[in-house]
């Protein structure tokens, strides 16, 4: 997602913006959640020439896909992401030397949203994504969704007691010998 900034010059204070729908990139979320690549992502950018360089702010509209992390069933939702960036003109050497801070770049007359966009949905993005915040998940036994049966259980024999369970079928079939 590479736009021109070559109209709004280097002169401090020109705008330009920017309304457009262009395709999500893809791998832009976590295992669990993220944008659909190649679904519509909707832009509304303002474009301001500064000082450093071009800052960039506006929102991106982009429907958010995945699955529940308890019962696995489909999640889809749109999600506005707000953008505020700076891009520093290549001659600034501003931050060079501090690698902790994330620097964007005006390359020529240049800019690329993509890796400030990846920034802000991700770190929006649930860790664990759920359905409804009261989802039940799957029974860990048979894998059955528990949302559509909350009575669902198995009865779970302890197992110091599972020679005595034998010992007492041992019984019962021999009464029925008899």
């Amino acid at each position: 997602m590479v736009f021109s900034t070559r109209d709004l010059g280097r002169s401090p204070g020109s705008m330009e913006t920017l309304n457009e729908q262009v395709p999500a990139p893809a791998d832009v979320g976590n295992a669990l959640i993220g944008i659909r690549g190649g679904s519509e992502l909707e832009l509304d950018l303002r474009l301001e020439a500064v000082h450093e360089g071009i800052l960039v702010s506006g929102t991106a509209t982009a429907q958010i896909a995945g699955e529940c992390g308890r019962c696995l069933d489909p999640i889809e939702y749109d999600y506005e992401a707000d953008i505020q960036e700076l891009f520093y003109y290549e001659e600034s050497e501003e931050f060079e030397d501090d690698d902790d801070v994330d620097q964007y770049w005006v390359v020529g007359d240049l800019i690329d949203i993509d890796p400030v966009l990846r920034s802000a949905v991700v770190t929006a993005l649930p860790f664990q994504p759920v359905c409804k915040e009261d989802c039940l998940g799957l029974c860990n036994e048979c894998g059955i969704n528990l949302n559509d049966e909350p009575e669902h259980h198995h009865e779970v024999l302890d197992p110091r007691w599972a020679a005595l369970a034998q010992l007492s079928d041992n019984v019962t079939e021999d009464s029925d010998k008899n």
